[in-house]
């Protein structure tokens, strides 16, 4: 007889390393290499991301030479297509059959090779001048929507790493912290490596009238192999981050006695959408989100064009990114012990003190304001994450027939809070004003601290009606025969 915590009956998932604790096996605690292995997931995806957002259309425009109207087009279809795979990801890893190593880890598996070579081939300059911008075109948007593939499983991950939820918040603060540095290390070392491509010239006689390099023009071959390298470190880090997910975490099937429902995915997706605590939620984050990303734009143009604040500009970037990486652990454990509703007080810190940057534009108000931006940011991302598993059990416990549906509410969030993000940019300056209004949405969030922890016990309470593992643990096969031996 094993004890519980080495019990080698089968489950699914096997295969993986399992960080098994006594409180409760994979239904219970994780472990922190466990959760490390998840977090750093997703931070290929965030540090890619990040580089192609801050120095794709330079890419584009400098060393592609590609004319801007093409290049604008270019960054548009890459975004419309990265939306419009959201909902085409939830509706096929919704119908995901389960394999050995669950049914969302071999998406991530299978993806991250693609998205490497994608990305790497985005960054690669083609002989053919004049088809360059079909190129970049065509895999811009192939790199939009296999990030999106991968983004959806992996956000849904958390659903299945464990039962418990203050696990699930533990381990979506990992991830978040994960993704904010994959987000500054993306954008820093790719900084860095090409930072040599773009120097400015220093000969004093250079003629500052000559007309810019035609399309035909050859680029120096040292700077789009300096792109090269810098898109080969990030590539590399996908296969081997998600090599290490899928071997330290374990994937299993949290629905103990709900059933699979033959449901389309127009039906589920109308079900999800009715639910009342994912449409608060939704809606509340819609504003929160625009207004976020309104900030941080407006925060780059004020500091610019402010006269004491633009030699400050990019160590105040750099601050607001750094501060939201150290400020989440520390959110994290704000909210175990307040409540995720009254977390989000945090959000409105940003209010006052992009009031006060307005008012006072001077260095040391700025760089107070963008520690304060950088934690707001870090609760503003953290929170949304961290409420969508209480949402989806808050769902089983209240329609306890349909299966499979977890993937549908994580891909209609981020498919919403890109929306929000293109929307956004129409009334930016309203921002302050989004962000109250949903901290004021947010406020009828009906999940409260102490209805989380009655749909926990409620859920509880169901799963042991129906067992998980069809394969009974040697403990419960002795108590069944010694039950079949006594009789009624």
């Amino acid at each position: 007889m094993f004890p519980p915590a080495l019990n080698p009956g089968p489950r699914e998932g096997a295969g993986a390393l399992t960080f098994v604790s006594p409180q409760g096996g994979p239904g219970g605690r994780l472990s922190v290499i466990s959760k490390l292995c998840y977090s750093i997931g997703g931070a290929p995806n965030q540090a890619a991301s990040s580089a192609a957002a801050f120095y794709l259309q330079l890419f584009l425009l400098d060393v592609a030479r590609i004319p801007a109207a093409q290049a604008s087009l270019v960054l548009f279809a890459g975004k419309l297509s990265g939306a419009a795979a959201d909902p085409a990801a939830g509706f096929l890893v919704s119908r995901s059959p389960r394999t050995r190593l669950g049914r969302l880890t071999p998406w991530i598996l299978s993806c991250s090779p693609f998205l490497a070579l994608t990305y790497f081939l985005l960054w690669f300059l083609p002989t053919v001048g004049r088809l360059r911008a079909l190129w970049y075109g065509a895999f811009y948007c192939l790199f939009q929507a296999l990030s999106t593939l991968l983004q959806v499983p992996y956000s849904a991950l958390t659903m299945f790493l464990t039962r418990d939820q203050q696990e699930r918040d533990s381990a979506t603060a990992y991830r978040m912290t994960a993704e904010m540095a994959g987000t500054l290390i993306g954008a820093t070392a790719h900084g860095l490596i090409v930072a040599g491509a773009h120097e400015a010239p220093t000969c004093p006689e250079a003629n500052l009238t000559a007309p810019p390099p035609s399309l035909g023009s050859g680029t120096p071959p040292h700077t789009s192999q300096l792109y090269m390298i810098a898109a080969g470190v990030v590539a590399g880090t996908y296969p081997l981050c998600a090599a290490l997910l899928a071997l330290g975490t374990s994937e299993e099937d949290d629905l103990g006695g709900l059933q699979r429902q033959g449901l389309s995915f127009l039906q589920g997706l109308g079900r999800t959408l009715r639910h009342q605590p994912y449409q608060r939620l939704v809606a509340a984050f819609l504003f929160i989100s625009a207004a976020v990303q309104v900030q941080q734009s407006y925060l780059v143009l004020f500091c610019t064009h402010a006269g004491p604040l633009h030699s400050h500009t990019q160590n105040l970037v750099l601050l607001v990114l750094v501060a939201a990486v150290l400020s989440t652990p520390f959110w994290e454990w704000f909210l175990q012990k307040v409540g995720k509703k009254t977390a989000a007080c945090g959000i409105g810190a940003m209010v006052p003190s992009a009031l006060l940057l307005a008012a006072v534009p001077t260095a040391p108000v700025a760089y107070s304001m963008a520690f304060v931006s950088g934690a707001s940011i870090a609760v503003a991302s953290l929170l949304p994450w961290s409420m969508l598993p209480d949402v989806v059990d808050d769902f089983r416990l209240q329609k306890p027939a349909p299966k499979g549906l977890e993937t549908i509410f994580y891909s209609s969030y981020v498919f919403f809070t890109k929306l929000s993000g293109a929307g956004a940019l129409g009334i930016s300056t309203l921002s302050l004003d989004m962000v109250l209004l949903g901290l004021a949405i947010l406020s009828a969030y009906p999940i409260t601290e102490q209805r989380r922890q009655e749909i926990a016990r409620e859920l509880d309470a169901l799963r042991n009606e129906v067992p998980v593992s069809r394969t009974p643990s040697p403990s419960r096969a002795q108590s069944g025969a010694t039950a079949l031996t006594e009789g009624p």
